[in-house]
Formats: structure tokens, C-alpha cells, sequence
């Protein structure tokens, strides 16, 4: 049990600091509101399933021991980072948005995942450093994978009901803008530190 309450703890702590996708739920939530803020939580929390899975199957340490695979892979990250950023950076503030101005989708969240270098170091982490059911393998990355997915829900839904939080106090056009390029910049600076070597 305590190899369990370390694991919960470590898991919590690991997907609930500020990251890219954490800051990017909060952003969409000031950004867009709870409602509209949904399918791409829904979206995260789902492709944290592949980025579990195939940091659990080894296929990741493979992938990026290929020579020259890792840097390729960083700058689509970067670039797919920068393309978020000025999304929210850009985004109407909410007192203008009307039903046309499109949150970010379900698919973008599952892109974020499979894209967020802190994803896959915490799950690294996360499989590697805890034994919950050492004799069998394929049940504890079974447990793990459904407690993380559990932890992941609910962070995400913290993070996303911070920033609608936010949405009552910055209906303001300027101060809405203040808060989305606020937004963009630490998202921005969180991939700089989940990709610095």
C-alpha cells in the first residue's frame, strides 16, 4: 500500500504542476469558458492513454535512440507549441466571441498529448520508478494506466475550472488580452523548460 499512496502521490504532483498541457487547459478555460473548454480536456486526458502506453511498451526510448530522430522531433513540438500559443494569444476575449470563434477541438487536445515532452518524462517516471504488482507485469501497467488516467481526469478538470475561473473577471476586452498573452508566454516558457536538455 505504500508503494500505491507513493505512486497516487507522485502521479498527482507529476501531472499537476504547471506544464504545457495544464497551462493550455487554464488558458482555454479563461480563453473560451468551462463549456467550450470540455472536448479539449477530453482530448488530453485521452491521449495521455496513447503517451502512457507507449512510454509503458518502450516504443518512445526507442524512437528517439534513433540518430538525428530526437532533434527532428523537437522542432515539430515547437512548432506545434507556437501554433497553441498564438491561438490563445489570439483569441477573442469572450465578450466578443461569438459561437463562430472555435475553442480548441478534441483532436488538439489528443495532439497536445502525443506532443508534450512533460507527458512523457512524467509517465517515464511514473512506470519506471514504482513497483505496484512486481510479479505481474501486464497488471500493473494495466493498474497504473487506469489510476494515472483517473489522477489526469481530474487534474485536468482543476486546471480547466481555474482558468473559466478567471473568465467572469476578464470579460474586458484589454484585460482579456492581457491574460491570453500572459497565457502564451508561460505556455511557451513550460515547453522551453520540458525541452532544455
Amino acid at each position: 500500500m505504500d508503494g500505491l499512496a507513493g505512486f497516487l502521490i507522485a502521479g498527482i504532483a507529476l501531472t499537476g504542476s504547471p506544464g504545457p498541457a495544464t497551462l493550455s487547459l487554464t488558458a482555454t478555460g479563461a480563453a473560451f469558458g468551462l463549456r467550450r473548454g470540455l472536448a479539449y480536456g477530453a482530448g488530453i486526458t485521452l491521449g495521455m492513454l496513447a503517451v502512457m502506453a507507449l512510454t509503458a511498451a518502450g516504443v518512445v526510448a526507442f524512437i528517439l535512440a534513433l540518430p538525428g530522430l530526437a532533434p527532428l522531433v523537437t522542432i515539430l513540438v515547437a512548432l506545434y507549441f507556437l501554433h497553441l500559443a498564438f491561438r490563445i494569444a489570439t483569441a477573442p476575449p469572450l465578450a466578443e466571441a461569438g459561437r463562430d470563434s472555435a475553442a480548441p477541438s478534441f483532436a488538439a487536445g489528443v495532439a497536445l498529448s502525443l506532443v508534450n515532452p512533460k507527458g512523457y518524462a512524467a509517465m517515464a517516471a511514473l512506470f519506471s520508478g514504482f513497483a505496484l504488482l512486481p510479479q505481474q507485469p501486464a497488471a500493473e501497467a494495466g493498474l497504473k494506466i487506469g489510476l494515472l488516467l483517473l489522477v489526469i481526469a481530474a487534474v485536468n478538470i482543476v486546471w480547466l475550472l481555474a482558468g473559466s475561473a478567471l473568465t467572469g473577471l476578464f470579460r474586458d476586452p484589454r484585460s482579456n488580452r492581457v491574460v491570453n498573452l500572459v497565457f502564451a508566454a508561460l505556455l511557451l516558457l513550460s515547453l522551453a523548460a520540458a525541452i532544455r536538455p
